[in-house]
């Protein structure tokens, strides 16, 4: 058996046979005198077949270790998720020549867009976005959580589109006063995120990204400014 040594001096790393353990010698490189670690210094790392925690009067192991099972993202889900997605842009090309998006109707018709197309980006972002280490949220945890999610990014939308008006009207914005409609909204999405679905704060920017790129695209669709 060999015995794992390091130089103090030098720091080189090298082994020597067990007959020299607790013995002097120079190390073959700096020729700094070293002394061998004796047997009873050695650390020893049990493997799972040599040590299996508390056992029985058979010797077999007792106690298991928990297996984290591991989560993939369903194909159904990514699916459905590029799905509603094409299916809105449909419907957003049809509608974009037969609303009057300046009416009541179709500001109705765009606020019930926005909270309608939430859920499945939320869902969807939170399956490929959420931390691999921890365990996904299921059932009736994952529904509540999406739709508290769901709720903030349709209310940032009207915020958007609100704060644009207040601040600049009905005027072309410049790059800047885009900044500074879309900057407060992406911050509270990504914490809204951070809060519900567990996400990082950078993956909950890209989280909210995607249902507010989803919801300016949707309007270029439909012959409309971006807010």
């Amino acid at each position: 058996m060999a015995i794992a040594v390091i130089c103090p001096s030098c720091h080189a790393r090298f082994q020597v046979s067990d007959q020299y353990a607790g013995k002097e010698g120079p190390c073959p490189k700096c020729k700094t005198k070293i002394t061998v670690p004796a047997l009873a210094d050695e650390v020893k790392i049990h493997g799972p077949a040599e040590y299996g925690g508390a056992k029985d009067a058979q010797g077999r192991a007792v106690l298991k270790p928990i297996e984290r099972a591991e989560t993939k993202v369903q194909p159904a889900m990514v699916v459905g998720v590029i799905g509603a997605i094409a299916f809105a842009f449909i419907v957003a090309f049809f509608l974009r020549s037969s609303v009057d998006w300046k009416s009541s109707a179709g500001t109705i018709v765009l606020g019930l867009g926005a909270v309608v197309l939430a859920p499945p980006l939320v869902l969807g972002g939170y399956s490929f976005l959420r931390n691999q280490e921890l365990e996904p949220y299921r059932g009736t945890a994952v529904i509540v959580r999406v739709a508290i999610c769901s709720a903030v990014y349709a209310g940032l939308w009207g915020a958007i589109w609100a704060l644009k008006h207040f601040l600049i009207g009905d005027a072309s914005p410049e790059i800047w006063q885009y900044l500074i409609v879309f900057a407060p909204p992406l911050g509270i999405g990504a914490l809204a995120a951070l809060a519900t679905l567990d996400l990082d704060f950078g993956s909950g920017v890209f989280h909210y990204v995607l249902y507010l790129g989803t919801c300016i695209l949707l309007r270029l669709t439909m012959k409309l400014p971006l807010v």
